[in-house]
């Protein structure tokens, strides 16, 4: 509803304005908003993410969590770290509390080499910019390269925060199926020379390699050949991002697109998955040109980032043995993992499909014909029980009919406790079904072809 404004104590009398005046008396806001007409075409359509939208009702204690994936930090040597800190401060203060390098600090840079050369990568430090968790980078990215309506390809679903970005500056995203080895290459290139046909803009290919969020999947190593391959033929831009690429459970890490193409791929990594959420320190490995637009995007953005997480960040990859830290969190979240993936194989109703992945966070689970994930949702909510619906990994609101797990922070006590309860949630929702019929938002999206299952049945490799 517009708002009211002031009138002068005779209803006929009309005050003089000029065009100036005029404009700001223009009917703008609303009861719930003031602000509405003022806002750009690009923010209107921002919107909380299906996961932020969970966290309030998700953090209370009765309920079992499995909807975001925030990692274990307890298992972190938080004394270790807190003398860390401590003595950060009180010998190198000066620094760590004060403006720093957009690029980010070089000490920093150099230990971030050496991380991704655990997957193959050989990088210079002056190659890598810093960023405030991956989230920044690749927010960062789409702002150099995205205009309205220019096409970015991303996997069938896709993470979440990446489809939000870019939403955010008005990209048109369009979705490649995945299949339990990871993106399709044939669905790749139909893709490219469909919307090339078109005369459509694709300014890059988005991809989650490695125990791919949701979907819980890994792109095959000659698969990763053939996606490199049809995109340098094509000269498309691939962005990699890959926060749990040290995160396997059973091989040594992948080796990362990067590896083999130092000029087509950007890769995007993160320590919030290896070592803490919270100091929000992530980067950017791209080439010189690329890397120059980052740097001034930055300090448009943020002038620069935290100096004293960067020291931190530092100090630890310095000082603490980080390599058996990441074996730490492995051999954790396979345990949790196998406590999510047996006790889905004991209770789970007939229907249910699910991935099994080899590291990471996430299952992502199908269920049987005719459930919708996201209407489901308050049920299990009340059956004390959180999840993703799969209608949040898709641009075009496809997907009702998965849903993603997260195994990372629940214990595996509470992660069977919680799998039993969902298990309640969709039998009963079955019976509905059976009952009323299915519901009507049912279906759509695309999810990984070839999911695990029935319950108990062989598991998809």
């Amino acid at each position: 509803m517009p708002t009211e404004h002031a009138r002068g104590d005779r209803a006929d009398v009309k005050p003089r304005t000029g065009p100036a005046e005029e404009q700001a008396a223009a009917p703008h806001g609303s009861l719930v908003d003031a602000h509405v007409g003022r806002y750009s075409a690009r923010a209107k359509d921002m919107a909380a993410s299906e996961i932020r939208a969970l966290f309030a009702v998700a953090a209370r204690p009765e309920i079992v969590s499995l909807a975001g994936g925030m990692p274990y930090v307890t298992a972190l040597p938080l004394d270790a770290v807190g003398d860390m800190a401590g003595q950060l401060v009180a010998q190198r203060g000066a620094a760590a509390l004060q403006y720093g390098p957009a690029q980010g600090d070089p000490a920093l840079r150099e230990g971030i080499c050496e991380v991704m050369a655990l997957e193959g990568i050989r990088a210079h430090p002056d190659e890598v910019v810093v960023t405030a968790g991956s989230q920044q980078a690749l927010d960062l990215i789409t702002r150099i390269f995205a205009d309205p309506g220019d096409v970015v390809l991303a996997e069938a679903p896709s993470y979440v925060g990446a489809l939000g970005t870019f939403a955010s500056y008005q990209a048109q995203v369009v979705h490649v199926p995945m299949d339990d080895h990871g993106l399709v290459p044939e669905a790749l290139g139909e893709s490219l020379a469909r919307l090339r046909g078109q005369g459509r803009r694709v300014k890059f290919l988005y991809t989650v390699p490695s125990f791919h969020n949701p979907a819980g999947v890994t792109l095959s190593a000659p698969r990763r050949a053939e996606v490199l391959g049809i995109c340098q033929r094509a000269g498309l831009l691939v962005i990699e991002d890959n926060p749990y690429g040290l995160l396997g459970f059973d091989t040594e890490p992948l080796r990362a697109l990067r590896a083999d193409d130092a000029h087509g791929v950007v890769y995007l990594g993160s320590f919030s998955k290896t070592i803490a959420a919270g100091l929000r320190v992530g980067w950017a490995l791209a080439p010189a040109g690329i890397r120059d637009k980052l740097v001034l995007a930055a300090e448009a953005a943020v002038l620069c980032n935290s100096s004293l997480t960067q020291l931190m960040v530092g100090e630890y990859l310095a000082g603490q043995p980080w390599r058996e830290q990441i074996k730490v969190f492995r051999e954790l979240y396979r345990e949790r993992r196998d406590a999510m993936l047996d006790t889905l194989g004991a209770v789970m109703p007939e229907g249910c499909r699910w991935t099994r992945p080899g590291g990471g966070f996430y299952v992502w689970l199908r269920l049987p014909p005719g459930l919708n994930s996201k209407s489901m949702l308050p049920r299990a909510i009340s059956s004390r029980v959180a999840y993703v619906p799969g209608t949040g990994f898709y641009a075009d609101g496809g997907g009702a009919e998965y849903l993603r797990l997260s195994y990372c922070f629940p214990g595996p006590a509470r992660i069977r406790e919680g799998i039993r309860r969902l298990a309640e949630v969709i039998g009963a929702e079955a019976e509905i079904r059976a009952t009323f019929g299915p519901s009507r938002a049912a279906g759509g999206g695309a999810g990984p072809a070839d999911l695990t299952g029935p319950a108990g049945g062989p598991a998809s490799q």
